[in-house]
């Protein structure tokens, strides 16, 4: 069993990092918290991910395909496929994006 504080998370660019084999989880996760136009390269896991967005705005790209998603949106990204977002809003990004995977795997493309 673990207790953890978000504000005990190692914070690295512009998430909370969680990371499963640490806390005794099969699963990892960014917290993110993004200002405007901040976000990752294009990249891909060898595993799923799942990005709740919280708050704000996001543009996500899965693959071919480009959609702005707002606070309530649920994203799932298949194992290996090329994704990124951006904080295409005016406010900060709020997302937590699950990892299926107790460490995080990334290849940046």
């Amino acid at each position: 069993m673990s207790f953890t504080n978000l504000e005990q998370l190692p914070f690295v660019g512009m998430s909370y990092e969680f990371v499963g084999e640490k806390e005794g989880a099969p699963f990892s996760a960014y917290i993110v918290k993004a200002k405007p136009g901040q976000g990752p390269p294009l990249h891909k896991h060898p595993y799923v991910e799942v990005a709740f967005t919280i708050e704000g705005t996001a543009t996500i790209t899965v693959g071919d395909e480009t959609r702005a998603v707002k606070a309530g949106g649920i994203v799932v990204v298949p194992a290996n496929m090329p994704h990124r977002f951006v904080n295409s809003g005016e406010t900060v990004l709020r997302q937590i994006d699950v990892h299926a995977g107790p460490k995080f795997i990334q290849t940046n493309l």
